[in-house]
């Protein structure tokens, strides 16, 4: 038979289970403990970074971040010259026709107007890209010097597409190219 007392004295709490460690010391006629703080833990070990993403984080170098500023700046300067002659093209048209040896004066000048306009914001908005997407990779600490080399070579060309439209389209251009044709 089991005892039901000896089983309550077993889950009774000893002398002082519950107290505080500062009752327990006032009781026992000790001194305070001295407090408790509760300091965060220690931040965790930083695993050691790989080399390729080392690389990436590092700064830009300054002779990169030189020629990315000095390409960007080139190409302003060239967007700049570029749209005096884009929106008034009748003298580029002429040039044009006298380069490549066609006899004729050009007389398709609203159209070159019209994609004139085109190719000049062509330009703008090609400059803005490259310059936005090379500054982004500048501040990402990554090469950038060929960034503004691709940008005017892919927005100069889409500019001289832009541009080829009204050459080819004039009568003058057309009658030569129908002559070398039939010889």
């Amino acid at each position: 038979m089991t005892d039901s007392g000896s089983a309550e004295r077993s889950h009774r709490p000893a002398f002082g289970e519950y107290a505080t460690p500062e009752e327990q010391s006032r009781r026992a006629g000790r001194p305070l403990p001295p407090p408790v703080v509760h300091t965060p833990p220690a931040a965790p070990p930083v695993a050691p970074v790989a080399p390729a993403a080392a690389t990436e984080a590092r700064a830009a170098h300054p002779v990169d971040r030189m020629a990315s500023i000095a390409l960007l700046a080139y190409g302003l300067w060239n967007v700049i010259t570029s749209l005096f002659t884009f929106l008034n093209p009748s003298s580029l048209m002429a040039t044009l026709l006298q380069a490549t040896g066609v006899s004729g004066v050009f007389s398709n000048n609203e159209l070159a107007k019209v994609w004139g306009t085109v190719s000049g914001a062509v330009l703008i908005a090609g400059w803005v890209a490259t310059a936005a997407w090379t500054v982004l990779r500048l501040r990402r600490g990554r090469l950038t010097w060929w960034v503004p080399v691709l940008g005017g070579v892919v927005f100069v060309t889409l500019s001289a597409i832009c541009m080829m439209v009204p050459f080819f389209s004039d009568p003058a251009v057309v009658s030569h190219l129908s002559g070398q044709l039939q010889r």
